[in-house]
C-alpha cells in the first residue's frame, strides 16, 4: 500500500502539522516555565510548507540533509518562542541576548551554589532529555511532512492549504473589516532578527549616547556634615505594598521600623520612584542614582564608565566627605569601581566575614553594616561619610536568609548566631515555583536589621536613603507589575526632609 492510501498516513500528517503548529504558537502559563495551547496558527509554518512544496514540485524532493537542517531550523524557532514567551512571565521583561548572555555563567553558578546537588543533577539531566526529545519529536513530525511531499496529490493539497492560511493572514492585515490576522500567533523569526539587529547596533555603537548630566554643584549645606548612607535593598519593589498578602505579612516589621524612627527622634519621607531596570541588573539602578542619568541597558552603563561624568561620589568628596562602597556581594575584582573614585571599597574579602555562609551571597547584610560601623562610623573624630551599600540577602532565590542577631557585637564574631537559629536558617530552601514566601522572608530580614541599627547603633546625625534597586522578578511581583520601587529618607534633619517633601517626595 502506498503512503497516500495508508490510513496511518492520513492520521499522521494532520497530527504532525498540529504538533508543529503548536510548537511555534504556544503561550506561557504565567508565572511558571510551563506552556499552554493557544488555539492560534503559525504564519511561519505555513510559509515554510508552501516553500518546500513548491521546491518539491518544480525542482526535486528535498533529501535527508535538507530534512536535518529543516528540523534544526524548527528547533531554533521553538527555543526562540519559548524564550520570548517565558522571559516576561518569569523576569518581567523581554530577553536581551546581547547583554543578558554574558551574565548567564554567574547566574548559573549562583543557582548551583544555592540549589541542592540532586536538584542541579535533575535539572541538567531533564534539560538534556528535553532537548533530545524535542529534536526527536520535530524530526518525526518533519519526516511525516516530508513523506507528504512525495505524492503529487498530497504535495499540492499541502501547498493549497498553506497558501490559504497565508491568504487569511494577508487579508486580515489588509482589511479593517476582517480580523483574521488575530487567528495567528506572533511570528518567532522577529525575535531573532530583533536580537541580531540590537547586537549589531550595540557592537557598532549606533545610537548610543548619554543624556546630559544634572548639575552637581551643591555645597550640601542642608546636610550640615551629616553622614549619608545610601542603602539599596535588593529586589525591594512596590510589590511589598501592592500585593495584599505581602503587605499583611510585612506590616508588623514596618510598624517596628516606624517605632524605631519615632523613638529616636527621626523623621521619614517616603515615595515610589521608577527604577531603570526590572528583576535584575541592579548596577543600572545604583549607577543611575549616583550619576543622575537613567541607564536602561548595559550599553549606557559602559558609556558612563568610559566617561568623566560627575557623580554623587565626586560631589561629596569635593565637600570633604569620605566616600565608601560597602559591597558584600563583590566577590571578584571590580575595575569599573575606579570610575566612581570611592576612597574605600569593602568587598567580600576585605569585610573578613568568619561566620557561616548563606548560599551564594556569603555575608549577612547585618554583618556588613556592623562592620562598616566598626571600621568607619563609630569614631567621632573623623570626616563625614557617604556610604553606598547594596544588600544581598533579598537576592533571588531569597533563601537561605540569616537570622537577625539582636547583639550587634556578637554578629562580628566567628559564631554570630545561636546553633539552633543557624540550623533553622540554613534548612530553609526556596520553592522554585513559589518564591513569594521566600521573598517576604528576605525582605522582612532586611527591615528587621535596619530597625535594629536605627534603634541602637546608628550615628545620631546620620541620614539614611533606603530604596529598592528594582522589583523582584515577575513570578514574584505579578503580571504587568510596574517598575516602581519604594524610597525612604530617614533623618533627624527636618530641613532636608521638608525640602524633599516639597520638591520631590510626598510624606508617607
Amino acid at each position: 500500500m502506498t503512503p497516500i492510501h495508508s490510513l496511518r498516513f492520513w492520521i499522521g500528517l494532520p497530527l504532525a502539522l498540529f504538533i508543529l503548529n503548536f510548537l511555534l504558537t504556544f503561550h506561557n502559563v504565567w508565572p511558571t516555565p510551563w506552556i499552554r495551547y493557544p488555539n492560534e496558527l503559525s504564519i511561519e509554518l505555513a510559509i515554510l510548507v508552501l516553500l518546500l512544496a513548491g521546491y518539491a514540485e518544480w525542482v526535486r524532493l528535498p533529501g535527508k540533509t535538507a530534512l536535518f537542517w529543516f528540523t534544526l531550523l524548527l528547533l531554533i524557532l521553538v527555543l526562540g518562542r519559548y524564550a520570548d514567551v517565558t522571559s516576561p512571565a518569569l523576569y518581567g521583561r523581554p530577553i536581551n541576548l546581547y547583554w543578558d548572555a554574558r551574565h548567564l555563567p554567574n547566574v548559573a553558578a549562583m543557582l548551583i551554589t544555592v540549589a541542592s546537588p540532586w536538584l542541579v543533577l535533575v535539572i541538567i539531566t531533564a534539560t538534556v532529555l528535553l532537548l533530545g526529545g524535542l529534536f526527536g519529536l520535530l524530526r518525526g513530525c518533519v519526516g511525516i511532512l516530508w513523506n507528504g511531499f512525495e505524492p503529487t496529490l498530497t504535495r499540492r493539497l499541502l501547498a493549497a492549504a498553506a497558501a490559504g492560511v497565508i491568504a487569511l493572514f494577508a487579508v486580515g492585515k489588509a482589511s479593517q473589516k476582517l480580523a483574521t490576522e488575530y487567528w495567528f500567533s506572533l511570528p518567532v523569526s522577529p525575535v531573532y532578527t530583533g536580537q541580531i539587529s540590537f547586537a549589531l547596533e550595540a557592537m557598532l555603537g549606533a545610537g548610543r549616547h548619554l543624556p546630559p548630566s544634572p548639575p552637581l554643584d551643591s555645597d550640601l549645606g542642608r546636610l550640615q556634615g551629616e553622614d549619608v548612607l545610601i542603602i539599596f535593598i535588593e529586589s525591594y519593589g512596590a510589590t511589598v505594598f501592592n500585593n495584599p498578602i505581602f503587605a499583611e505579612r510585612l506590616a508588623p516589621s514596618y510598624e517596628q521600623l516606624g517605632s524605631a524612627i519615632e523613638e529616636t527622634g527621626r523623621g521619614v519621607a517616603s515615595a515610589f520612584v521608577t527604577s531603570p531596570t526590572f528583576g535584575g541588573s541592579s548596577w543600572l539602578a545604583h549607577s543611575s542614582l549616583l550619576s543622575g542619568i537613567e541607564l536602561h541597558n548595559e550599553g549606557h552603563y559602559q558609556l558612563l564608565l568610559a566617561s568623566e561624568r560627575e557623580t554623587l561620589v565626586s560631589l561629596f568628596k569635593r565637600q570633604g566627605y569620605r566616600t565608601i562602597g560597602l559591597m558584600p556581594g563583590l566577590q571578584k575584582a571590580w575595575p569599573e569601581g575606579a570610575f566612581y573614585g570611592f576612597d574605600q571599597i569593602y568587598n567580600e574579602a576585605s569585610l573578613d566575614y568568619q561566620g557561616p555562609a548563606f548560599g551564594w551571597w556569603h555575608i549577612p547584610d547585618q554583618y556588613s553594616l556592623a562592620k562598616l560601623h566598626e571600621l568607619e562610623l563609630k569614631n567621632q573624630d573623623r570626616a563625614p561619610v557617604l556610604a553606598l551599600f547594596p544588600t544581598t540577602a533579598s537576592h533571588i532565590p531569597f533563601l537561605p536568609v540569616p537570622a537577625y542577631q539582636p547583639d550587634w557585637a556578637q554578629v562580628l564574631t566567628s559564631e554570630p548566631f545561636p546553633p539552633e537559629a543557624l540550623q533553622d536558617s540554613l534548612a530553609k530552601r526556596p520553592e522554585w515555583f513559589k518564591l513569594g514566601d521566600a521573598y517576604v522572608t528576605a525582605i522582612d530580614y532586611e527591615l528587621t536589621w535596619l530597625t535594629g541599627y536605627l534603634g541602637e547603633w546608628a550615628p545620631e546625625d546620620a541620614l539614611f536613603v533606603v530604596l529598592g534597586d528594582h522589583q523582584p522578578s515577575a513570578n514574584v511581583s505579578g503580571d504587568r507589575a510596574s517598575w516602581d520601587v519604594p524610597v525612604h529618607v530617614i533623618s533627624h534633619n527636618s530641613a532636608v526632609l521638608n525640602a524633599l517633601v516639597e520638591v520631590v517626595l510626598r510624606p508617607d
